[in-house]
């Protein structure tokens, strides 16, 4: 099993969106990269804390590859567009990629590089290791299971029959 950490915009549909995925073998929304330890979702939104909405993904490799969680994940956001996701504005939007493996950075960024010629704008998904992570609050965690008629900005129509479980 290997963890990786996304950000797309709004964690609620990301995360429905990879669960639904063959090969992700949990979700766990939360907040990253920011600097407080105990972040709540009301400062994380007031961006007071430096966070941005993630999902921490645990996956089976020899299911889903990396390459492939990425490849999910640039199809469900715009990367060139900076602080924002859909409707859902602000620095808590910021898309992004943390890694647990240092190995996987080279991966990440060669990725990324790939897909730079596909589009007009710069590419501004951070590439990171995982700094701070904080569990988001339980309403939270698999919110539009819970909610299923709640906002989401993924298209949940963009995983394909043959990526699903």
């Amino acid at each position: 099993m290997k963890e990786i950490v996304v950000a797309g915009g709004c964690f609620w549909g990301v995360e429905e969106f990879y669960r639904r995925a063959k090969g992700i073998i949990s979700t766990q929304v939360g907040y990253a990269q920011g600097h407080k330890e105990d972040a709540t979702y009301q400062e994380v939104c007031a961006s007071t804390t430096g966070h941005t909405e993630v999902v921490k993904l645990t996956y089976d490799e020899s299911i889903i590859t990396l390459e492939k969680v990425l490849e999910l994940l640039f199809r469900i956001i715009n990367p060139t567009s900076l602080n924002r996701q859909g409707n859902d504005i602000g620095t808590q939007y910021r898309t992004g990629v943390y890694y647990f493996s240092p190995e996987d950075k080279e991966a990440i960024l060669e990725y990324i590089a790939a897909q730079q010629p596909r589009y007009e704008k710069k590419i501004v998904v951070e590439v990171e290791p995982v700094g701070v992570f904080v569990k988001a609050e339980d309403y939270h965690q698999l919110y539009l299971i819970k909610n299923p008629g709640g906002y989401c900005h993924v298209n949940m129509g963009l995983l394909k029959p043959e990526e699903k479980k």
